[in-house]
């Protein structure tokens, strides 16, 4: 099913059309500004962003084993414990992975997705303490 592996994240992102690129280094930025000291590494070969375990991850259209129609998806692993009184994510059918997938780097919405990034922080924290 992926006859493409990307030895590094640098790997990855050459490999991205320039609109998906865009929209790629613009969520990756928003990602370490908010989430300072994770780590990313590939997963699945798409960006991964853990502290205690795994936090989030993007995933573009052109990467087609994630099953992305168009865009650029920013999923949460833990979303379905994310605040989303506004129903901002997309479920897309799946108990515990919530995200939101953008076509144009205008429709992002930063102060909103940084609540978004600094809840799932705050997830990952509280499942660490109680391991």
């Amino acid at each position: 099913m992926q006859n493409i592996d990307f030895d590094t994240v640098d790997d990855f992102l050459d490999y991205l059309p320039d609109n998906e690129r865009k929209i790629v280094d613009y969520l990756r930025r928003i990602i370490l500004e908010c989430i300072p000291g994770c780590t990313e590494k590939l997963s699945y070969n798409v960006p991964f962003y853990y502290r205690h375990a795994r936090i989030c991850f993007i995933w573009p259209s052109s990467v087609p084993w994630g099953k992305v129609k168009a865009g650029v998806q920013l999923g949460f692993c833990n979303g379905n414990l994310l605040q989303d009184e506004l129903n901002y994510l997309d479920k897309g059918g799946r108990k515990q992975v919530y995200s939101k997938t953008f076509t144009d780097i205008k429709a992002i919405d930063v102060d909103l997705l940084k609540t978004y990034i600094f809840d799932a922080v705050k997830v990952d924290k509280q499942l660490k303490k109680k391991k």
